[in-house]
């Protein structure tokens, strides 16, 4: 059976300003979904499962569905605040979802087989879905995960903090622990992050996770049970974020479960800010010269 491609695409993107999701970034207005699935479809998924809100339905399908057809599945679930059907007995009303980590709850009855999960608004490269699909086919158990890992120099922007999980890696390349740091940033050739109005060094080849996760269906229970927890802890809490990273360190701290942790030389590149729109725009044509990608790409 061929792995799913979970794509994280239902924030709301309030610092890049609109819908960054499906804004066009190739020769003829492809976003970097477009590009993600190409890529995926290449290295060999069979399915891939928009995670977005319900109003934007409409938007994607009419950029995705007509391109997409016959080349792969596609389904659709829906990230909204309704905790009753995680038997959680509250209404909290919040002006943004509860993060990455509740995002993939919504397609837990979608997915019966070994998936990914990715942000909608990175660039990945080829080799990282090449390598996560033969992980996904060769290699995943449900006590046996994997995540891409990219150097932290190669994922940062010029235009401001971002959020970046910071892993600590084996000497054998499994994870050992991962840290979710919201204000990282370069400050001149260092690289530090932000806390508490001080300021941690990293080194420069710390590897990072870009929310690019190798699971299977198992890593949904797991999660669904430590969503329950999170929100009744975090129930006056109305900016509390739920991480996909804290699902992975439960699941580590369990000792039932580990993580490869499979680098790439990948080119990355994503645009948390506006500003970051014309260096992605010029990585990817540069691919384009370089023969990675056709100039219209699914002509």
């Amino acid at each position: 059976m061929k792995p799913t491609l979970l794509i994280l695409a239902g924030g709301m993107a309030s610092r890049y300003g609109s819908m960054k999701q499906i804004d066009g970034f190739g020769p003829n207005e492809e976003t970097i979904i477009d590009y993600s699935i190409y890529d995926a479809i290449k290295a060999g998924f069979g399915k891939v499962v928009f995670i977005i809100k319900e109003e934007f339905v409409d938007n994607f399908k009419a950029i995705f569905e007509a391109k997409l057809n016959g080349k792969i599945a596609t389904d659709y679930v829906f990230q909204n605040f309704d905790l009753q059907q995680y038997g959680i007995d509250l209404e909290i009303e919040r002006s943004k979802p509860w993060g990455t980590g509740h995002a993939i709850l919504a397609a837990r009855h979608v997915i019966q087989e070994p998936f990914c999960v990715i942000n909608a608004d990175d660039f990945y490269g080829l080799d990282a879905y090449e390598q996560m699909v033969k992980f996904l086919t060769q290699e995943v158990t449900p006590a046996h995960y994997a995540m891409i890992g990219y150097e932290i120099s190669k994922t940062l922007s010029d235009h401001g903090a971002v959020s970046r999980g910071i892993c600590t890696v084996s000497d054998d390349g499994y994870l050992e622990d991962i840290i979710e740091r919201t204000k990282v940033l370069p400050r001149g050739d260092l690289i530090v992050y932000q806390e508490a109005e001080q300021e941690y060094p990293l080194p420069v080849d710390t590897l990072v996770s870009m929310n690019f996760w190798g699971f299977t269906p198992e890593a949904f229970i797991v999660a669904e049970e430590l969503f329950r927890e999170f929100v009744k802890k975090n129930k006056e809490n109305l900016t509390a974020e739920f991480y996909i990273p804290t699902v992975a360190e439960a699941l580590l701290n369990s000792g039932n479960v580990d993580f490869r942790v499979i680098p790439t030389d990948s080119q990355w590149f994503g645009v948390t800010y506006k500003e970051d729109k014309p260096v992605a725009q010029s990585s990817i044509d540069q691919l384009i010269k370089d023969g990675r990608y056709p100039e219209n790409l699914w002509n």
